[in-house]
Parts: C-alpha cells; structure tokens; sequence
C-alpha cells in the first residue's frame, strides 16, 4: 500500500489513495487485492512487524476507511485481502514489552522463545539464522540492568517469534481472524507461514559460520517448515469456513519443492499457495516446463489451483532481471552475480512471459507496477535504503527497496502523480519514468498496460478455458506450446531465432509484432480451430 497511491500529501501511499484508483484496478481487470500489512508498526520491516492486529496505522488511514474501502471494493466486484503476519509481532507489540519487563521464567515469556544462552549464557541457544542475515537470537538486558536471556526472531531483531505452541497464542490469532473476517476482508495471507512451527527442543540446525538463508533446499530443518504448522493452518481454514460466502487463505511458503508446498494446500487448510519455483524460474524453456509440470502435478492429488507469479515486494522486478545473463531470481533479495541489464531485452522478454503466465490453468498474481512495464530501480541512494537486510548485511546486499518504489501515475516528473507535487515519496522515483506513467499508457495500444488489459479481458472472457486442461505440443527445444482445451493455443519463443506459427489459427493477442513467425522472446496467442 505504501508505493500505491498516496492521498494525504505525506509521500506514503495510504487506504485513501487505494480508494481513489479502485477504478483503474477494476478497468485493469483484476478480481481482487491482496493489501501488505496495514497495522500500526514501528515499520521496521515495511509493516511486518506488528504492534496491533486489530487497528489501521495511522499512516494508512482508521479503521472506518478501511470499512468503506472494502465497500467500495466490492461494489466493484473487487474482492480484498489483507496480510497476516502471525510468526511474529514487533518488538513494540504490548505482548512482548510485557515480556521483557516481566522477566525470566513470567508467563509473558511464554508467548515468545525466551532462551538462556549457551557458553555460560554468552552464547546463543543455537545456531538458527536469521532471513536477513545473521544470527537468529539477541540477548535482552534484563530488568534490573542485567545481560540476561535470549529471544528468536528469524527475521530482524525487531520482530521476536511468537511461541504457537503457546494456547494463548492461539486464541488471541482465532479472535484476530473472527475480527477482520467481521469486517467484511475476504480473504488472508498467511505471511511466512514455514515459519510458525519449531522442532521440540529447538534443537541445532546444523548451519555453518556465514550460512545464507536458503529455505528452498533446506530438508528437515528444525525451524522451518516443521509438520507441526499444519495445525495451525487446519485451525484457521475451520474459522474461515464458519463464515458464509468464500473466504480464502493464501500462505507465503518458500519452501523445498512442490511436494511440500502441496502439503499447505491439502483439501482442510490452504486454498492456494504462491508459487516460488515458478517466480524464480529463469528465461529458459525448459526450466519454466519444468515448474509448470511439477506444480501442476504436486498439487493434483490435493485438488488445490495452482498460482503463478512473476515478481512481488521480495524480489527483483522481473523486467530487469529478465534483461541480465542470469535470469532467474534470488528469494528475498539475496544477492546474484553482478551483471548489465539490457531494458529492452528484459521488457520484450516480461511481456512474453506475461502472455505465457496469464494463459496457465490457476490463478495469476500482478504485482502493482508490472501492468507497466516497471523496471527494478537498481540506484537507490544509499541513504534511501530502508530494508532491513541493507544493515544486517553489513551493507553488502541492498535488499528489496528497489521493487518497492511509488508507482507513477501521470506527468513529466517525480512524484508522477502518486502524491502531491513537491512532496518527496518515501522511496524516490526515476526522473526518466515520465513515458511509463499510466497516463502516458492509456493512450497506447501497444503499451505494457494496454497488454495486460486485453490479455486479462480475454482470460475473463474466453469461453471454457477457466476449466480448460493444458495439453503441451511439439514447438521445439525452446519453444513452449501448449492448447487449454479448445479455448486458447499459447505459443513463447524463448530461442534466439523466429519460429514458424502457419497452423496454429489466427492471432488474438501477441506481446510483440508477428511478421508472419514468431519473433524471439515473444509469445502469443492463438484462437484454436473449434474455439
């Protein structure tokens, strides 16, 4: 919400800049909004760090604008999601400021991971890490001034884990869940839900000095990922369920393979799930088969839909990367090998991919800004960065700012209409994004927005292809082709030479021109005879 659309003047985007584009999300052609945290937090970690579950940040707005935003979004016909971050609060949350006044062995401890450390106490419990770098525990000064226990966080220091075997824990998060699906929120998403669960113990995880944070090769890591967060899940899904209408949960679960990320969406907890092996796919033909065959096939047994995305709030603007010799990306900011980018080459290859995404069977995730053809902002002033990883780095991975910075809206300069002329946003802007403003988009049949907005139109509209199944054909070693039933024939060249097309029907809708064949890096698709 902070890079949306900003209303009151202060350079942070806000429920009533939200409000105010609602027509344009409804045009774009979207069926729903998933909201990052909106909570009042001491913004740590950009809202992930909650000191309220049950308010707006004033930031953001109250909690009547809230109410009269899920109206306005529903008259619509836009459904609203909103974020849970339920592994942990902030440091601010009056839970853990009561847990560090009450002392070692107090029942407010007891909602957290309070530990004494090894080596005398000097040393952690164990040896967790931390997603942002580092170790996963701080040693608090107790209440009498003394160095005392240890607290987890697997994230930043300033967001302590709440202990979910605590039955206090849970019955506070059902009446957080009972009080938002009041309201009227149609649906969750589960914020780091891998997370949740620990091993009985707290046992070592067997990580060396340096080791980074890679969730998605990790196999029965005690931290991550532990059987128990089913339960978890299960419990909220019969909450959920207990309301009339749909109310649907997303989880955040980076974890190993699409056997595993099956298990959140069993037919009793998750609807649906986002798809990390496919975001972090690179541009090569068969390794995106590779995902959408083993994700199709994991989640068949469990009856759950698939999800495909191509960028978010954690990673690198798929334009860019997409531009560079390693395609693929790196969870959560991590660090790639350094390369250039070449724009151009990367938004032909994201407008295929966009295609390619937007014709799978499954749900499809845009994230705000990629209807534009957005590049990452990769020349952050240093005094700019604000993710947390930039300092727990030590200053050597700047982190994910720079798929975060403020849409631009209309005119010729900063702020480009997200707020008030003059006033700085939180994240600075290109100067040279003037040509890529939603004004300056509309009126272009061959823009990035004009592509999305017909391709989404046609996804809508299609007869039968919701229901269609994907049936793969022969288009060569880098080419994907693939019919959805007799709806829709996808056709991406991902070589470096054009493809024949004769046969495949006429064209609907193409990323780019099709002289007769396919270019490379560029997709299309095809009515199919019967269709």
């Amino acid at each position: 919400m902070r890079s949306f659309a900003d209303s009151d003047g202060d350079g942070v985007g806000d429920i009533g800049g939200l409000r105010s584009r609602l027509p344009y999300l409804a045009d774009l052609g979207v069926d729903a909004v998933w909201i990052t945290p909106w909570y009042p937090s001491p913004m740590a970690d950009g809202g992930y760090d909650v000191a309220d579950y049950c308010e707006i940040d004033p930031r953001f707005g109250t909690l009547a604008d809230a109410d009269v935003l899920l109206a306005e979004a529903h008259a619509l016909g836009i459904r609203v999601i909103t974020d849970l971050v339920a592994n942990h609060t902030s440091e601010q949350h009056p839970w853990f400021v009561a847990a560090l006044a009450a002392g070692p062995g107090s029942p407010e401890r007891a909602r957290y991971f309070f530990r004494d450390g090894r080596a005398g106490g000097d040393e952690p419990p164990n040896d967790w890490i931390s997603a942002f770098g580092g170790r996963a525990w701080t040693r608090v000064r107790e209440p009498d001034g003394s160095p005392g226990q240890w607290y987890l966080h697997q994230f930043a220091p300033q967001q302590p884990d709440l202990d979910w075997d605590h039955p206090g824990v849970r019955e506070d998060f059902d009446a957080i869940l009972r009080f938002w699906f009041d309201r009227g929120i149609d649906g969750i998403r589960v914020d780091a839900a891998p997370a949740m669960a620990k091993a009985p113990g707290l046992p070592d995880a067997g990580h060396g000095p340096g080791a980074a944070f890679e969730s998605r090769t990790w196999v029965g890591n005690p931290h991550w990922d532990v059987d128990g967060v089913h339960d978890i899940l299960r419990r909220w899904r019969r909450i959920g369920d207990s309301y009339p209408g749909d109310r649907v949960f997303v989880t955040e679960a980076v974890v190993n393979g699409p056997e595993r990320l099956s298990r959140y969406v069993r037919p009793d907890e998750m609807h649906t799930t986002f798809n990390f092996d496919y975001l972090t796919a690179p541009w090569d033909a068969g390794a995106l088969r590779r995902v959408i065959d083993g994700t199709l096939a994991a989640l068949a047994p469990v009856g759950a839909p698939a999800t495909w995305v191509l960028s978010s709030h954690d990673e690198t603007r798929h334009v860019t990367r997409f531009g560079r010799a390693s395609t693929g990306a790196a969870f959560g900011g991590a660090a790639l090998p350094a390369s250039t980018t070449d724009p151009v080459l990367g938004l032909r290859r994201a407008r295929a991919a966009a295609l390619l995404t937007l014709a799978l069977p499954g749900g499809a995730y845009v994230y705000q800004g990629e209807e534009l053809g957005l590049p990452e902002v990769e020349d952050l002033p240093e005094d700019a960065l604000q993710d947390p990883t930039w300092e727990r780095s030590g200053h050597t991975v700047r982190g994910r700012d720079g798929c975060r910075v403020p849409l631009p809206w209309d005119g010729d300069r900063p702020p480009f209409g997200f707020t008030d002329a003059g006033v700085a946003p939180w994240l600075p802007q290109p100067a040279g994004w003037a040509a890529s403003t939603v004004a300056a988009q509309l009126g272009d049949p061959g823009s990035t927005l004009a592509l999305y907005r017909t391709a989404l139109s046609l996804r809508r509209s299609l007869p039968r292809l919701a229901d269609a199944p994907l049936t793969w054909l022969d288009g060569g070693p880098d080419v994907l082709a693939f019919d959805r039933g007799t709806a829709l024939r996808c056709v991406v060249n991902l070589s470096a030479e054009p493809v024949d097309v004769t046969g495949h029907g006429s064209v609907l809708l193409a990323s780019g021109p099709v002289p007769g064949r396919l270019p490379p890096d560029t997709a299309a698709w095809f009515r199919v005879d019967g269709g």
